[in-house]
């Protein structure tokens, strides 16, 4: 396993593994472009025939596809035997949102005309590929399509792990408070210690359990979760414990339980707050012997499994409360860890924005290349009560209705404004001057955002066009947003 630390977490890292698949039998034009791909630092994976292709597909994950028009099927057939077509269909099929790129060479000459280029970008687009690149390529219009469909901006990071051309985990980030948790997790790790990981929703504690997993002397053994939220409390049972053929109804054929599953390795207990009290007996008793029944069975089954346990409760309060048994509790927290809200580490903002364009935009397939600053400003302002997991949907849809190479709110506020309500507020309203800055986290931000857009303007003396571009928005999105403002508020004209 290549495994990747920062260990100096002033230098940013490439925070993924970005694969690139060529399919062509042409080796210099494989090696032009493995040479643009690795002053990236990106993988680039060659396959000389279709059937190469499908199989490397079929064994791990790409990015984007560079594909031969006239490919052949399988290796040492004519390429007459055009493999391309059938390749796109099964892309298309299997993997919808994949970017491909179509190479073709100029039917007549060295020097196609303009009007063979336009006819064979429609066909290559109606194929389902995303552009055209004609043979010998440009590098050019090579490299700008890199740029669109795979940025792959520097973050830092705390810890990230490889296997082959996969990404285990990546945990982005700089604050003191998560890199605090980090070396925690790291120190534990070696150790067979059950672990708790408390922290509200959507900030993370999956990753550190990863990062435990693949840092322990279990590495090599399975990983096995199990969302306890998710499952009542007879599926449970048989959900962890496994059962015999005929042990109720349904129960066609033997069946192992996640413990069996994770036996040498590791077994997260995601949202084990979750659990109803008869249950959480039961599981004491599994935790204390490492040996239980399946449901249904008289044979006793031993295991050696580390557990880890996630939870966005406070579980001093609920073993106060009676809502979780005491006992279980000591048993499963001989290691506690706590991952810090967003709102507190708000100085990883700029890194996991980042993360999330380098993340989406093969998908979305829009060319980013800076952040809005009054975008960011307001994200420092912002409580984001679904924490990283609410930043990463902001993101996508922020490109996905955005337009331009500059990531904005200009569409999309009202995703933040809905999860938290105004503040009631006295003194001046959003349009005085004198209000300080300091107030504006208490501010909705469909305030916000309608503040620095009047200020804008005032500042570009009304040029609507002026104030657009240093906005990041469009001309029509900025035309939408004063039409509101006037009719909430009867504006005058700007």
């Amino acid at each position: 396993m290549d495994r990747t630390v920062a260990n100096n977490e002033k230098a940013p890292q490439k925070n993924r593994i970005v694969n690139v698949l060529i399919v062509d039998d042409d080796p210099q034009l494989a090696r032009f472009m493995l040479e643009i791909l690795a002053q990236r630092g990106i993988r680039g994976i060659v396959a000389d025939c279709s059937r190469a292709a499908t199989d490397l597909l079929d064994r791990g994950k790409y990015d984007v596809v560079f594909i031969n028009n006239a490919i052949p099927e399988r290796a040492g057939v004519p390429r007459r035997a055009n493999g391309a077509s059938e390749l796109i269909r099964r892309i298309r099929e299997n993997l919808p949102e994949m970017p491909l790129i179509m190479m073709a060479e100029p039917s007549r000459g060295s020097t196609p005309n303009p009007q063979e280029v336009a006819d064979a970008a429609v066909r290559a687009v109606r194929s389902g590929c995303y552009d055209l690149l004609l043979k010998p390529p440009d590098q050019r219009k090579t490299e700008d399509l890199l740029d669109t469909l795979l940025p792959n901006r520097a973050v830092r990071t705390c810890d990230a792990a490889e296997q082959g051309i996969y990404n285990l985990y990546t945990i982005v980030g700089k604050s003191e408070k998560l890199l605090q948790t980090v070396r925690l997790a790291k120190r534990v790790a070696p150790t067979s210690a059950p672990v708790l990981i408390s922290g509200e929703s959507g900030t993370g504690k999956e990753l550190i359990s990863c990062l435990i997993h693949h840092d322990s002397r279990r590495a090599q053994g399975p990983y096995v979760e199990v969302n306890c939220a998710a499952l009542s409390e007879s599926l449970l049972e048989s959900e962890l414990f496994g059962h015999e053929k005929g042990a109720f109804t349904g129960a066609y054929t033997q069946r192992k339980g996640r413990f069996e599953m994770a036996h040498g390795g590791t077994l997260l207990l995601d949202e084990i707050t979750e659990t109803p009290p008869r249950f959480q007996a039961k599981l004491l008793r599994v935790l204390e012997q490492q040996d239980f029944e399946r449901v249904g069975g008289t044979d006793n089954i031993e295991v050696d499994v580390r557990i880890i346990s996630t939870t966005n409760k406070n579980l001093s309060e609920e073993t106060s409360g009676g809502r979780f048994r005491q006992d279980l509790y000591y048993r499963l927290s001989a290691v506690r860890l706590m991952i810090a809200p967003l709102r507190e580490r708000t100085e990883d903002l700029p890194d996991l924005v980042w993360h999330f364009v380098n993340l989406y935009a093969p998908q979305v397939q829009r060319h980013i290349t800076r952040l809005d600053p009054a975008m960011m400003d307001t994200f420092a302002e912002y409580r984001w009560p679904g924490n990283v997991r609410q930043l990463r949907n902001v993101v996508l849809t922020s490109m996905i209705l955005g337009v331009g190479p500059t990531l904005s709110l200009a569409n999309v506020s009202w995703l933040l404004d809905e999860s938290e309500p105004p503040r009631q507020k006295s003194g001046p309203t959003i349009e005085n001057d004198d209000l300080a800055a300091s107030d504006l986290g208490g501010l909705p931000l469909v305030q916000i955002e309608k503040r620095a857009i009047l200020d804008t303007l005032r500042r570009t003396d009304g040029n609507r066009t002026e104030a657009a571009r240093v906005l990041g928005i469009s001309d029509r999105t900025l035309r939408d947003r004063m039409r509101r403002y006037r009719q909430q508020e009867c504006l005058p004209s700007v």
